[in-house]
């Protein structure tokens, strides 16, 4: 979940600042976990995918995450996927053995850069496909069908393309030779980028891509570590190793996004460089909480203030009405002579600094604190409150500075809409809501056995009505916000 918050983060801001972004999640639906998935529950590959990529969209949505532009699937893309494989093997970077289509990686001279690896130290597939490599680091493109329904014809004979393939062709399909970015986990340097890297450059005869940014991982718990490295710093298998993944048992997303919400976990992955290590706990999730909270009472204190009369300059508005930050320079305004203004519009170019430098969203969250601080002193000092005239300069220095929030945080993709009441993250009232909500599935599927389709329909609706969406699945019924 880290990756997806981070680089919709960057893209937001990137749009913000003038440029025009184009941003491709590719679905790789098909491969060796998702084929062992579907034998393990006796279901095709294709509805394990789509099951899967549905919860990671559902999670993506609660995450605030909504700026791909593209969501290609492998699937979908095996006549390109099969000509970028036969243009390798056409350009000698490529050979076939007995149905298999490896990569030949010292034909690539290059390859390695991106990991600073030797061709020494490249280890690849082991297995029955070690054997037909004319080297061990070498990948494969397109592996032979061993009797399994789940192939494709292709210039080899029947089979199916290895993972790195699937993501080049599909990047190349959209965004074509070469593009600005490719991001990612540290974990997928190697060989993931390293391998796309490869067959992408020697296919195209022309570099991939002009920047890498890798993001760091999460890991469970305290680092207990004092000096050394820098999170920054820290190599790829150091990082790997302590990982958060679901192999490991830490819980669905989907689970700890329903006990803390999905904008307490953006805040918590942004208050950190997107490179550096995140330590996972529940003390420092907790904390994000704490922190969204101090926001959440100023959004309340100004609403109290703005919200309840008009004014000749400024109609009655919530805090949320305030318009979002959608291009730099129209967020730019001089402060004049109000101090209060002075400090809004140097913590506003604090934060651009910060989110130039690198994305540096934890610096640039830094400075929402110190104007926050801000603005509420600027309250107490002049005893706003729902009495307080519109038209009073106080009033209206207040509104301008807080449309300053409005839009940088925007711009990180938090406060965009109000907080669910009871959705701060409590966990005895997420348990509440689970309960009642399981409780309500549970009456609408006996409805459903008794043939009561009226009532089902009926629970179902109003509970769309408030915002839960039920998701009727194979092995049960679950559910979700809506967004």
């Amino acid at each position: 979940m880290v990756g997806p918050v981070i680089f919709d983060t960057i893209k937001r801001y990137l749009r913000y600042s003038g440029y025009d972004v184009t941003w491709v999640v590719n679905i790789t639906d098909v491969d060796d976990k998702l084929i062992a998935k579907s034998r393990e529950r006796n279901l095709p590959m294709s509805q394990i995918a789509c099951e899967m990529t549905a919860d990671y969209l559902s999670n993506l949505r609660e995450l605030g995450v909504n700026q791909i532009d593209y969501l290609p699937r492998a699937t979908d893309h095996m006549p390109q996927i099969i000509s970028f494989i036969k243009a390798l093997e056409e350009k000698d970077y490529a050979y076939a053995v007995d149905g298999d289509v490896f990569f030949d990686v010292a034909k690539d001279s290059n390859y390695g850069q991106l990991s600073n690896r030797s061709m020494e130290s490249q280890q690849g597939e082991g297995g029955e496909a070690a054997a037909k490599k004319r080297s061990p680091g070498d990948f494969a493109l397109w592996k032979s069908s061993k009797g399994d329904s789940i192939a494709w014809d292709s210039p080899w004979g029947p089979g199916r393309p290895g993972w790195h393939i699937e993501c080049s062709a599909m990047s190349h399909e959209i965004l074509g030779n070469t593009f600005d970015i490719h991001g990612g986990g540290l974990d997928l340097m190697f060989p993931h980028h390293e391998n796309e890297l490869a067959q992408s450059g020697c296919c195209h005869d022309a570099p991939m891509v002009k920047y890498w940014m890798h993001n760091g991982l999460m890991r469970a718990g305290e680092k207990g570590k004092i000096g050394g490295k820098s999170d920054r710093e820290e190599s790829t298998e150091e990082a790997s190793a302590g990982k958060i993944s679901r192999s490991k048992g830490d819980g669905g997303l989907s689970t700890v996004i329903r006990r803390h919400t999905g904008e307490r976990i953006r805040f918590f992955l942004l208050r950190t460089h997107y490179r550096s290590t995140i330590v996972y706990n529940e003390d420092g999730l907790q904390e994000a909480g704490t922190s969204l909270e101090a926001f959440y009472r100023f959004f309340d204190r100004f609403n109290e203030i703005t919200s309840l009369q008009e004014s000749t300059q400024y109609p009655g508005q919530y805090f949320y009405d305030l318009p979002l930050g959608t291009c730099r320079t129209q967020g730019e305004f001089s402060p004049g002579e109000d101090s209060l203004l002075q400090e809004m519009h140097a913590a506003r170019e604090k934060f651009l600094t910060s989110m130039d430098d690198d994305f540096n969203t934890g610096a640039a969250i830094s400075v929402l604190f110190d104007s926050l601080r801000a603005l509420n002193r600027h309250i107490d000092q002049h005893g706003l409150g729902p009495a307080a005239e519109l038209d009073s300069p106080a009033v209206v220095s207040l509104i301008k500075a807080a449309s300053v929030i409005r839009e940088l945080t925007s711009v990180l993709g938090i406060f965009l809409k109000p907080a669910l009441s009871g959705s701060g993250g409590d966990e005895a009232d997420t348990d509440l809501l689970d309960g009642v909500v399981n409780l309500l599935i549970n009456l609408r599927k006996e409805a459903r056995e008794r043939k009561d389709y009226a009532t089902g329909d009926a629970i179902r609706d109003r509970l769309t009505e408030l915002g839960v969406a039920l998701l009727d699945k194979k092995e049960g019924t679950s559910w979700e916000r809506s967004p």
